[in-house]
């Protein structure tokens, strides 16, 4: 069976993920906050609003052209949930799909608060049966607020490790990033975050980090601060985090609290959000459900995922039995 062809599908992510970067940072130059973040519509997978809308058409006209010469589905948030088909049978290379994210961490970059990221992944195809397991490559692009003069951009082929570059927006320039997680084997004195970025179950999330952190440093003492948490609502963004070596631990178990308050549809992490994960596999973070299973889905824009990131293998053995038991005593 014929092979993907990495090495080109990596290049053209990449160029397309820079052309969405640069005509955001020009959309976000040119125009008012409110025209950002203004309501757009409601779809099955999120809130999109101006900012989203803004480049949507761009990755649309990206995957026009490139169907001219490739078969391949486009999976994303803001359009048909059944993704939509580009070039024809047989055209091009081994057919593929195409999951994306155009902009992950929507409400910090309307606010010109804090950066987002673009987040592509691309799998052969298997139909409807294709999943996150089933990822090859993996490319994600940070779009920077208009504060910012860096952008970094991470990537990874499965089996062959991860790599990253960080970007000058005024000249464009690349230069190498060392994409090296944390080594540390101990929560202290480094950034850890359960997700509790908004309402619904706060206080349960709440409880379960306590526990959590409680057991993994053995008590609390009040008079340090010996663990940070950072609410840096992009799932894409938080594994870049621990990629980087920036944070040690994120877990994410909004869908499971949900079902625990009887919510039956909620809004949480979504496959797309979660495409990316392969770069932070390829850097050396353990990435699982927060069971300890490998972490799985269907390749589509709907589904709930529940997930933790570990910086490496001798936290995640320390940590996992712990966030598995908090998690089936406050969840189960």
């Amino acid at each position: 069976m014929p092979t993907l062809d990495h090495r080109s599908l990596i290049t053209r992510l990449r160029v397309l993920q820079a052309d969405i970067r640069a005509s955001l940072r020009a959309h976000m130059r040119s125009q008012e906050q409110a025209v950002w973040s203004r309501t757009v519509r409601d779809d099955s997978g999120d809130t999109i609003f101006g900012i989203d809308a803004e480049v949507e058409d761009i990755l649309v006209q990206h995957c026009q052209e490139w169907g001219k010469t490739q078969h391949f589905v486009l999976i994303a948030e803001g359009v048909d949930p059944d993704g939509i088909q580009f070039g024809q049978p047989g055209r091009g290379g081994p057919p593929f799909r195409l999951l994306v994210d155009p902009i992950d961490g929507t409400r910090g970059l309307m606010f010109d608060k804090r950066s987002a990221w673009c987040l592509m992944g691309v799998a052969p195809e298997k139909g409807k049966n294709t999943r996150l397991q089933d990822i090859e490559l993996a490319v994600m692009t940070e779009l920077p607020t208009t504060r910012q003069s860096t952008s970094d951009v991470l990537w990874a082929v499965k089996g062959q490790g991860a790599h990253a570059e960080r970007h000058d927006i005024g000249t464009g320039a690349p230069r190498p990033l060392v994409l090296v997680p944390s080594q540390a084997t101990t929560l202290r004195h480094g950034f850890a975050s359960v997700s509790n970025f908004f309402q619904g179950g706060k206080e349960l999330i709440g409880r379960l980090e306590e526990a959590i952190l409680q057991r993994a440093l053995g008590g609390w003492n009040p008079d340090k601060a010996e663990v940070y948490s950072d609410q840096y609502i992009s799932s894409g963004g938080q594994l870049a985090e621990v990629a980087l070596g920036r944070d040690r631990f994120v877990l994410d178990v909004r869908p499971l609290v949900h079902k625990k308050l009887g919510v039956k549809s909620s809004l949480a992490c979504r496959p797309y959000d979660i495409v990316t994960m392969l770069i932070a596999q390829e850097a050396g973070c353990i990435v699982r459900d927060p069971f300890g299973e490998p972490l799985d889905a269907p390749l589509d824009t709907t589904t709930n995922v529940a997930f933790a990131c570990y910086a490496n293998r001798k936290l995640a053995e320390q940590l996992m039995p712990i966030v598995r038991e908090e998690v089936r005593r406050h969840l189960g």
